[in-house]
């Protein structure tokens, strides 16, 4: 349980920083708390989906793995950040991205910032 509330705090900040740093993903919300909520609902959204559809995409896609050396893991990545957006929009949560490149840009941002943050933050498997 420690380790999944540890993620959701490093893809919760991973995300912030995303929303902070690039203008066409946006996150609305009435109040500092109301974003802190969105923004905590859209971390466990793309947890679900880095979770769920991730493997299954990185299964499906592992021959261009090989052939690009790993560089296809940022469209990959993308594709992530755009299903989380379209998920939010369905679940009626105020967080959008805006094009392809953004949510390239977006994903590098949050792989860096998550790995970050996991580095920092403890997890349960000392």
């Amino acid at each position: 349980m420690k380790n999944f509330v540890v993620k959701t705090i490093a893809n919760a900040a991973a995300l912030a920083v995303a929303v902070w740093l690039l203008d066409k993903i946006t996150l609305t919300g009435d109040s500092t708390g109301g974003k802190t909520v969105t923004l905590i609902v859209v971390a466990l959204l793309f947890g679900l989906v880095n979770f769920l559809v991730k493997p299954i995409v990185k299964v499906l896609t592992f021959p261009l793995f090989i052939l690009t050396l790993g560089l296809i893991t940022l469209v990959v990545n993308a594709l992530m950040l755009l299903l989380t957006s379209w998920l939010a929009d369905k679940f009626d949560v105020s967080f959008h991205v805006e094009g392809f490149w953004t949510a390239v840009l977006g994903g590098l941002i949050i792989s860096i910032v998550s790995w970050a943050m996991n580095v920092v933050l403890p997890d349960d498997k000392d």
